[in-house]
């Protein structure tokens, strides 16, 4: 089995041995740790601190893929390949880029898409929804330039907890759900942050437009 092949790949994790919870009330503490022990996993190869990782985000993973896939082993298969890739390319994250959550995440969405693609029937080229789009007349580009970088502005001025669940939401697509999961907070909290960040940056559109 796929599944297995991948197991055989990862570090051994011990079943005998539990690692410290990670469920801190602080969703701070929480990421420092997660960060902490990516670091770990990258510079010194540390089994132990990727064990901790394994055992955080695997649960997570399998519940997120089993929603997408609808199918139990092809999750299961999914969360370990996404926990190979993980192990294997620790050292790319870049804790100032992001968090843990949002890497790990953004792993599983493409190796899921990845995995839709493998299964998808072959299209035609040259079908017309693949051919570009015509190129954009010059003012048109010049006002869609000037609403991106109002739109930047106005990113920029949202705090993180903000910021991380419409990048999450609307960047990387990922449901509300996965949110939840990946930060560690209630959906109900997820969706209010959610509501809440879109009226901050509507507002703050508006203020950039005076």
């Amino acid at each position: 089995m796929f599944a297995g092949a991948v197991k055989a790949r990862l570090p051994r994790i011990s079943v005998r041995k539990r690692t410290k919870s990670m469920e801190f009330s602080d969703p701070t503490e929480r990421q420092l740790e997660l960060k902490a022990l990516m670091s770990a996993v990258a510079t010194a190869r540390d089994v132990v601190a990727f064990e901790a990782l394994y055992m955080h985000f695997l649960p997570r993973l399998r519940s997120h893929m089993r929603k997408l896939t609808k199918n139990v082993v092809a999750a299961d298969e999914l969360s370990q390949e996404v926990m190979l890739s993980v192990w294997r390319k620790a050292d790319q994250f870049d804790p100032q880029k992001g968090q843990v959550s949002t890497w790990i995440f953004t792993i599983a969405r493409n190796l899921y898409i990845d995995s839709l693609r493998r299964r998808a029937p072959q299209f035609d080229e040259n079908d017309p929804a693949f051919v570009p789009d015509a190129e954009r007349p010059a003012d048109e580009l010049m006002i869609a330039a000037e609403n991106t970088a109002a739109l930047t502005e106005a990113l920029g001025k949202l705090k993180e907890e903000y910021l991380a669940v419409l990048r999450m939401s609307y960047f990387e697509e990922m449901p509300h759900a996965a949110i939840s999961s990946a930060l560690g907070i209630p959906l109900g909290t997820v969706k209010s942050r959610i509501r809440l960040a879109c009226e901050k940056l509507r507002w703050a559109l508006q203020e950039t437009s005076k």
